[in-house]
């Protein structure tokens, strides 16, 4: 698998520093300031020429759209809906992982996909799309730290300790989050499993299951623990593999009575989530229905009125009767967002802190006006590219989930 950066000519020399380098919680508000300004421009890509470092929101949304009426029907931008409404704006489509997929997959005539989103969602849209189809992702540096914790290596390891354990004739299948290297999807759709979505997760265990015996998911284990109870699993039957000790910290015993084997992996921003936080917003907001994303604790889960993926979230709230108030579990761009679409209903973020997800805010207009001026010109920077057999076995696994009724 290769990812293709930037092609560095003499004016893409690194920039000073101007921020600290602190991406906790990347914002005090949502706005855009020029790039420079960005509290955490020191973690993200810096060979973006300097010209682009100083320039304010107006002057990107010239340069941005100048470049698009130059691209025309070449062009198409997905936009997660984690993204800030500055970039959002320019998206032909949006959605989550799992719709924007679906997107890709469907396009005929673009020739060039720019994807607002994540390293992993912009590998998997290159799996989907025509081969002659440039996928290119913005930022290269915006990546996710829950992918990150699942290594292919340490996935392999766990896979062969478990069949170890439990034998042969005891069949697994593996189910890989589709916030995953394109290897692990292609580790995934080699053993006769598939990836899954928030939208669709509860459909792929099921899938699964009319095929083995035992799942191993990975790497979000609280998408899977809240999947899994909900399709009556017993959080008894699970167990939860820490991929930093031998035997994932696991008794033989407990993997071979496990119906489902949790990673330890999870979402820095839906963690941030708690129970204290929903007994808060009832007591200040009578009434309230409290809807967070399957990420969050099984515990928080449970002590909200009801769960989804971000496609879930939008469509719920968005057909809700005026005057309902709603506090949600989920990142705030997407939240406020909500807010702003329905001012008949009071839409507020469960998390005072409000902290969006810091590798979806390295988006920045900035990045999309570099990107899209170079392909004005006939140059490709930051094109994200799978190899041809990376490529192959994780489309078999994303195939299978796009399959699923």
């Amino acid at each position: 698998m290769t990812t293709t950066p930037a092609t560095l000519r003499s004016d893409l020399e690194p920039v000073e520093l101007v921020q600290g380098s602190d991406d906790a919680c990347p914002a005090d508000q949502l706005g855009t300031v020029p790039l420079a300004q960005e509290r955490a421009f020191a973690a993200w890509q810096q060979d973006i020429p300097r010209e682009y470092l100083h320039l304010p929101a107006e002057e990107l949304d010239r340069r941005i759209r100048r470049a698009r009426e130059r691209l025309g029907e070449r062009l198409v931008i997905l936009g997660h809906h984690y993204q800030r409404d500055e970039v959002i704006q320019y998206a032909d489509f949006t959605g989550d992982s799992f719709k924007l997929s679906q997107h890709a997959a469907a396009q005929e005539r673009a020739e060039f996909v720019v994807f607002c989103g994540v390293h992993f969602m912009a590998e998997s849209a290159d799996i989907l799309t025509r081969p002659e189809v440039t996928v290119i992702l913005p930022n290269m540096s915006a990546g996710c730290s829950m992918a990150d914790m699942a290594d292919p290596d340490d996935v392999l390891a766990a896979w062969e300790e478990i069949a170890e354990v439990v034998g042969e004739h005891v069949p697994v299948v593996p189910i890989t989050y589709m916030n995953s290297a394109a290897s692990l999807k292609a580790f995934t759709g080699r053993h006769g499993g598939l990836v899954c979505t928030s939208s669709n997760a509860a459909k792929a265990f099921a899938w699964a299951f009319e095929r083995g015996e035992k799942v191993l998911f990975f790497p979000d284990q609280h998408l899977g623990r809240n999947t899994a109870y909900a399709l009556g699993v017993g959080l008894d039957e699970m167990a939860l593999w820490d991929w930093r000790r031998p035997l994932g910290g696991l008794t033989p015993e407990a993997i071979r009575r496990a119906r489902v084997i949790l990673w330890q992996g999870h979402c820095s921003t839906h963690m941030r989530f708690t129970v204290d936080q929903i007994a808060k917003a009832r007591a200040e907001h009578p009434g309230v229905r409290i809807i967070v994303h399957p990420e969050c604790r099984w515990e928080v889960v449970q002590a909200a009125d009801d769960y989804g993926s971000t496609e879930k979230i939008a469509k719920v709230i968005s057909e809700a009767p005026a005057g309902t108030v709603w506090g949600v579990g989920t990142e705030i761009n997407l939240v406020n967002r909500l807010a702003k679409q329905h001012p008949d209903k009071t839409v507020f973020c469960l998390d005072p802190v409000v902290c969006p997800c810091s590798t979806m805010y390295r988006i920045h207009p900035a990045y999309l006006a570099w990107v899209l001026e170079e392909l004005a010109e006939g140059h490709v920077v930051n094109q994200v590219r799978v190899d041809d057999e990376t490529r192959r076995w994780a489309l078999v696994a994303l195939e299978r989930m796009l399959a699923l009724p």
